[in-house]
Parts: C-alpha cells; structure tokens; sequence
C-alpha cells in the first residue's frame, strides 16, 4: 500500500428491504420455509404485501479511493447518499458486500452519539474500555487518561454512569478518547453538530493536530464551512456513487450545484474548427433570466475535444449596455495560478462566482478564448443575456480595477473531464 493506510476498490454494500427477523429462530425458519414453497408468510402482519420483501438496495455501488497516511479527506454527500454505511464499513462494524478495503493502523470511530460506550458503565470505565478495545495497556491509558478527562471538560461526572449524560457531554467525551488514545486513523460521522460552538472549534483544532502528528482523518459533515477549513481534499458521494474525487473546493463546488433543478443549460454551442474544440453548452446555476442577488453564480463551459490542447485561456466578463467597460472581468490566465489543460473528449471548466453583489437589472455574460499575448480566437461581449432581480445594491461603481473590471467578485476556476 505504499504510504496509503486506506484503500478502498469497487466497493458495493447491498441491503435487502423489508427482510427481518421474527425474533425467534423457529418463527425465522417458519418463513424462510414459507418463501421457498411460494406460500405467504405466517408470520406477516395482516394487510402486509410479503411480496414487497426482498427487494435489494444499493447504499454503495462501485466505490474506489485511497488515503494516504497523514491525509484530512472530507465525505459530502446529501442525505442517503452513503457516508454513513462507507464509514461503517471502513469501522468493521458491518462487512461489504462486494469488494475490498484495505486498512494498515488502528482505527477509533465516533460514528453517533453513544457508539462504543457501554451505558451502564462510568465515564472512567468506559475510557480504559475503549482504550482496551484499541489494543492499549492499562498503562498507556493512564498516561492519557487527565488529558482526556480534561478536554471533555467533565471531571465532575467521570465516575457517573454515561447512561446519564447529556448529548454533549455524550459527545465530548466520545471524540476526547477517540482523539487522545493515539488511533492511527480517526473516522468522525457528524456528532460534532450536537457539541456547542466552542467545542466544535476545540475538535478542529484538535484533529488538525492529530493529522498534523502522521494520523490520518476522515471527516464527515454537513457543515460545508467546517470542512472546508479542515479538509483539503475530499469526495462526494452521490446515491451511493463515487461522483468527484478532488481538492476540497472542487468538490464543494460540485457538491453545491449537484440539484438537477437549479442547474440551467443555455442555449449556446460555439464550434472552433481550427482548435477542434466545440464549446457544446454553457449552464448556469439558475434560470438565466431570474438570477437573485447575493447568490452564487457558478458559469460552467461544456467543452469537447478532437486533440489535446495547452496554452488556451478561457475568458468571462459581465457587463451592462449602458456601460463601456466591463463589471466584472476574470481569465484563466497564469496571474490566477489556474493551467487550462484539454484532454481528447469531454472537458468541464468552471468559473464559480462566491456571491453575485450586483444591482438589479440586465447584464451580459461574455465569453472568450485565447492564446494569451498571442492570438485572440473568440470573443462576443454579449454572449449570454441574464437578469438580476429584486436586489437591494443600488447602482454605484468603484474605481475601475484594469485587470478584473470596475468590481472585484470573490471566484474560483476549476475543470474535469469526462462523464
């Protein structure tokens, strides 16, 4: 494995819906007896459609990533889409169903609140339980063990049993032992929302250390700002689907314009023969003619190529027909550390635009490609027309700023390629 700790291939986890125990081995056999003759269940429920059982789901399908040692990995996704079962698996805690996963070091999870305590026991107990399960000497537990009482911040309730604790105190002591017991990998599913604000950036900061000291994170959240400043590289699961595998912005972006119905594609194809590129469509992250103010504005190039081609710059500017210059102005261009490469098939480029702080009104997204100090191929100021609507900003410019317009918009390119 190299310096990865983590390897996961074609992974799949299937579950079979509807399909539980009757709470007895007889009355299991009874039905597993009744389906292998085609005769209905005795154990259903009267009104229950038995044939309804059985039916297979995918929570994972076809996954494949590694880690390497050290490494902070993000894992988006919506609701349903799979973190959770591919943490569990990682954890040992269920088996997959297809495929393998490959894991050097020891592994602490805090997948929920209240996995791996035992409730009847103390907040002292289960420490030296955890810490027994991880492999660890009573010795190296006690080396640890003030360390831990005190980041949880409850040495008050340590000898009470954790069946009376708080969610919080649940939590706090949860990711306390699973960050201080010296784990080489520490798996954490979302338990940080129950903690208050000033324990979450406690937590930051302690699993930046831990990544920091050669261990390696894998950090599931909601919290998009969260992951963020944490992660820098991440992946996003979608229905189960490794979708993006990427540097942490990326794949934000991705994440945040995933919605089929606030993705718009514009009615417009460029054909550049002499490049072999045909720009075959340009989306919009909203109706282009009903933008809102404040939003983000993510332009997205859909660029198919005969040949490989280096050196090209690609060219947004926003602007208004009662203005000469131009709003806003941005290139892929060296000065923003942005390379264009473009590979044979289909390529993606992506402008992503943080907040649209503009003034109500009619503006024009214009496109351009070029070889920069060489040669200009296109450029049409009025490219796409949309509109912004309802804003607040009132119509005002400031000085003008040569290489970005009369504004600055926070923004960020990136690019993929393929399906």
């Amino acid at each position: 494995m190299s310096d990865n700790v983590i390897r996961v291939e074609n992974l799949y986890k299937e579950y079979r819906l509807g399909v539980l125990g009757h709470g007895t081995l007889a009355r299991d056999l009874q039905s597993w007896w009744a389906r292998v003759r085609g005769k209905e269940d005795p154990n259903t429920k009267i009104g229950h459609d038995y044939r309804s059982d059985g039916k297979k789901f995918l929570a994972l399908e076809n996954v494949s990533f590694e880690v390497k040692q050290g490494e902070v990995l993000g894992i988006i996704g919506r609701n349903g889409a799979g973190k959770s079962t591919l943490l569990k698996i990682l954890s040992r805690v269920t088996a997959p169903t297809k495929g393998t996963v490959k894991i050097k070091g020891r592994i602490a999870s805090l997948l929920e609140v209240g996995t791996g305590f035992h409730p009847e026991l103390t907040g002292r107990e289960n420490i030296y339980l955890n810490g027994a399960i991880l492999g660890m000497t009573k010795k190296e537990i006690d080396k640890k063990f003030d360390e831990i009482v005190d980041f949880a911040e409850i040495e008050k309730f340590i000898d009470t049993p954790v069946k009376r604790y708080s969610s919080g105190m649940y939590v706090r002591l949860a990711f306390a032992v699973a960050a201080h017991l010296e784990p080489e990998i520490l798996l954490v599913d979302e338990v940080l929302a129950v903690g208050d604000a000033s324990f979450q950036k406690k937590c930051l900061g302690k699993m930046g250390e831990v990544a920091k000291g050669g261990r390696t994170v894998l950090f599931v959240s909601h919290n998009m700002p969260m992951v963020e400043k944490l992660c820098p590289r991440g992946i996003l699961l979608e229905e189960g689907s490794l979708v993006c595998n990427s540097d942490i912005q990326h794949v934000l972006n991705r994440y945040k314009f995933a919605d089929e119905d606030e993705v718009c594609r514009t009615p417009a194809t460029l054909n550049l023969p002499n490049l072999g590129l045909e720009i075959r469509q340009v989306y919009l992250n909203k109706e282009y003619t009903n933008i809102k103010p404040y939003m983000p504005l993510a332009v997205e190039l859909e660029i198919y190529a005969k040949n490989e081609l280096h050196g090209l710059a690609f060219n947004l500017t926003i602007s208004r027909d009662n203005c000469d210059s131009f709003i806003f102005s941005t290139s892929t261009m060296p000065h923003n550390n942005f390379e264009v490469v473009i590979k044979p098939g289909l390529n993606r480029i992506v402008c992503h635009i943080k907040e649209l702080n503009l003034c109500s009104g009619t503006y024009y997204l214009g496109l351009g490609v070029s070889f920069p100090r060489v040669e200009t191929i296109f450029f049409e100021r009025e490219f796409l027309k949309f509109k912004i609507e309802d804003s607040m900003i009132r119509d005002s410019v400031l000085p003008s700023i040569p290489a970005y317009g009369l504004v600055y918009l926070d923004h960020t390119w990136w690019m993929s390629y393929g399906q």
